[in-house]
């Protein structure tokens, strides 16, 4: 502890020297403990990336708080008949932050030939974007993207795919200048120039990130007042989640994104409820999140090491031998939900735990389908759980309980590199493993169980024809409640056929100082600041 805090006094002092054209009036603080790669949203490959680009750029459409679809740099849109054609009409009020590569170094108004340059530029091989998989496969490989006039813009595809709209949601759909990205090349990377609330100020690698509020930004408030309210945003990169908290208790950052493990008994409650003597000074924001972390079973029975985890039986057994709810309740302080109910989240359409039932902890129903596998194949042979060492404790706890009934669980730690590359090679035969949604559908879990889906995402290799025919069906169907009963009508396979054991579905828990007004989220994680007051 004595090393952390060195180095917290050394960060303060640090930062209390640094001098930044910003006001730190207006200024809203935080910490990212993981440094970001590039601010170019055709890198928006994780969330710490995503935090910046959100911040810099606006997307057709986003989801509101409740995961609804509403305008953004799209006032509107329509999907044809056939469901092949999106139609956008844009806004007309939209511009570019100022940026050299403008005449004068004025930026311009945003145009829907703006938007068909972002899509193109996702899929062209050299920009070698990891979003491409987004389009590739999915739009008309002749007229993907056609600009029909200034605020007019149209997505036309191969075929029917319902969760296209949130696919454009994402960040990677964010939409840039061509001028700018030409002036800068690879360099675009980090001089940033979007449509956004918070236009980018400087970036000194590994420390500092800062932004200034955009004084031309086209949204309001239902009082018809200007987005945003702050002066502007610093983020720091202090790669210790100790030192991160300390900060924030210190009064130094106005927000916190989870906690050190070291400190979590300190603050929260068993029952996930920060304690009083905090409560003067900061709150805490749970909110629902899509992820779901669950244990997965190689299924390829060319490919798994292990024979015995093929049998439905023992996957069985394993679901209904540990208790979810000791685990969410005693090694996350009550953050999150068990997974009884399949791989669909709790925040998404289609979760209804009255109609796909799940595993619940029932040791009786575990033991009796252990025994059965003996007297079948005689000694179960030793199983290994793969994780890496941020899970190792939920996996011990899940193990020992497992062991209690007579399986012998192996857990064996190993970096996370290493895991998902044995996930990604068919070499993992049960692993650890978490999904977070790249867009609000559960079509996003439902993927990772689909036969002709490789590794990411079907890291189990499950296949089969009864799933796949359902997954297939509501890619396309047209009527909403149909489509749900198809997702859940898919989940109830997965909890049959066992290819996973869901664990949880998870919270985002956010420390936010009492200075702080009006921040937001959504499940997808997601913060808003543009409607952010500060005392």
């Amino acid at each position: 502890m004595k090393k952390q805090y060195l180095s917290f006094v050394f960060i303060i002092l640090f930062f209390a020297s640094c001098s930044t054209a910003v006001s730190d009036k207006k200024i809203f603080r935080f910490n990212q403990v993981q440094g970001v790669e590039s601010l170019d949203p055709a890198f928006s490959k994780n969330l710490n990336i995503m935090w910046h680009t959100h911040l810099c750029y606006n997307r057709l459409l986003e989801y509101d708080e409740n995961m609804q679809p509403i305008p953004s740099l799209a006032k509107s849109w329509t999907i044809s008949d056939d469901r092949k054609t999106y139609r956008f009409i844009l806004r007309k009020d939209v511009f570019f932050h100022d940026n050299d590569a403008f005449p004068n170094g004025i930026g311009r108004r945003m145009t829907a030939q703006d938007v068909a340059f972002s899509f193109n530029r996702i899929m062209d091989e050299e920009t070698a974007s990891p979003g491409a998989w987004i389009f590739n496969d999915r739009v008309d490989s002749l007229k993907p993207f056609v600009a029909v006039d200034d605020t007019t813009f149209e997505v036309h595809l191969q075929q029917p795919f319902n969760p296209m709209l949130g696919i454009l949601s994402m960040n990677y759909c964010s939409v840039v200048p061509h001028e700018v990205v030409k002036k800068w090349g690879k360099d675009f990377r980090e001089h940033p120039c979007g449509t956004g609330p918070f236009v980018f100020h400087e970036w000194e690698d590994a420390v500092v990130i800062t932004y200034r509020k955009n004084e031309k930004y086209w949204e309001k408030d239902s009082a018809g007042n200007s987005l945003p309210y702050i002066d502007g945003i610093k983020c720091s990169f202090i790669d210790s989640k100790a030192t991160e908290f300390l900060m924030f208790m210190q009064g130094d950052l106005d927000f916190m994104n989870g906690i050190d493990v070291s400190f979590k008994d300190q603050v929260l409650s068993k029952k996930g409820i920060l304690k009083k003597e905090y409560a003067n000074k900061i709150s805490l924001e749970k909110h629902a999140y899509l992820n779901v972390e669950y244990l997965g079973f190689l299924l390829d029975s060319s490919k798994n090491k292990n024979q015995i985890l093929l049998n439905k039986k023992i996957r069985q057994a394993i679901n209904w031998g540990f208790d979810r709810k000791k685990l969410v309740t005693y090694l996350r302080n009550n953050i999150g939900i068990e997974a009884n109910a399949g791989m669909i989240p709790a925040s998404l359409e289609g979760f209804d735990s009255a109609i796909v039932k799940g595993y619940r902890y029932q040791p009786e129903k575990a033991l009796a389908l252990i025994n059965e596998v003996k007297k079948e194949v005689g000694t179960i042979p030793e199983i290994t759980l793969l994780s890496n060492d941020n899970y190792s404790d939920r996996c011990n706890f899940i193990a020992s309980q497992l062991t209690s009934l007579g399986l012998k669980i192996n857990v064996e730690i190993m970096q996370p590199s290493l895991l998902r590359e044995q996930m990604s090679n068919s070499a993992a035969d049960f692993f650890w493993a978490t999904w977070i949604a790249d867009y609000p559908d559960a079509e996003s879990y439902l993927s990772l169980f689909y036969g002709k889906n490789t590794a990411p995402p079907n890291y189990t290799r499950f296949k089969n024809a009864s799933f796949d025919k359902l997954y297939e069906a509501s890619l396309i169907e047209k009527d909403n409640t149909k489509k749900i009963a198809l997702y859940q009508a898919m989940d109830k396979i997965i909890i049959e056929e066992a290819p996973c054991v869901p664990l949880f579905y998870d919270e985002v828990m956010h420390f936010i100082h009492n200075r702080v007004h009006g921040f937001s989220t959504n499940s997808l994680n997601l913060i808003e600041l543009k409607k952010v007051t500060l005392d």
